[in-house]
């Protein structure tokens, strides 16, 4: 086989390689169009459990009834978190922390010294969350599915929003659902 020959051969290999990869990625995106998760919107979101902040101090979704709660998935080695976290800040945590909003980070599976160095180097003031073992991630998604995920929770305890990953318009649409809940007088909620 000539060096032409042996070149095409190359070319059509890496070719069909590439277009079973695809593939691949196109089915495994049918087959979970949940992305992960294993609740949806409009569900009830499991509140027994209970949210250790780096400060040390503890919450949990029972306490925080009658707030809008967004759970942010994250952790220090995920660049994706790194990206959408200046813009939760901004966006939302300062936008809306007046308004009834409470944003907390729930930090995947790392130590506490590791949490609090990481959120001061990506320069956030919302508070973070220990999640040791990813149990409270486990709540919401598959505990072999990544971050970055957000969980917006309505007053009424309902799941009202969910992302995944960090995408401009999906993170401007969940801001706008941000903006209708805090909008919704409470009475409308019964």
């Amino acid at each position: 086989m000539n060096s032409k020959h042996l070149l095409l051969a190359s070319f059509l290999l890496l070719n069909g390689l590439f277009a079973s990869a695809q593939s691949t990625q196109t089915a495994t995106a049918v087959a979970d169009p949940d992305r992960g998760y294993i609740v949806k919107t409009g569900d009830q979101a499991p509140a027994d459990f209970e949210l250790q902040l780096t400060d040390g101090t503890k919450t949990s979704l029972k306490q925080l009834a009658g707030k809008i709660v967004i759970l942010q998935f994250t952790a220090s080695w995920c660049s994706v978190c790194r990206e959408e976290m200046p813009h939760l800040e901004k966006e939302v945590w300062q936008a809306y922390k007046d308004k009834g909003v409470v944003l907390i980070g729930v930090d995947r599976d790392e130590p506490l010294q590791k949490v609090i160095t990481f959120q001061k180097v990506i320069n956030i003031s919302y508070p973070l969350a220990l999640d040791p073992g990813a149990d409270i991630f486990g709540r919401f998604a598959n505990k072999k599915s990544g971050v970055t995920r957000n969980v917006v929770i309505g007053r009424d305890g309902k799941i009202a929003y969910l992302t995944r990953l960090y995408d401009q318009q999906e993170f401007a649409n969940m801001v706008k659902a941000i903006d209708d809940l805090v909008g919704k007088p409470i009475a409308a909620l019964n």
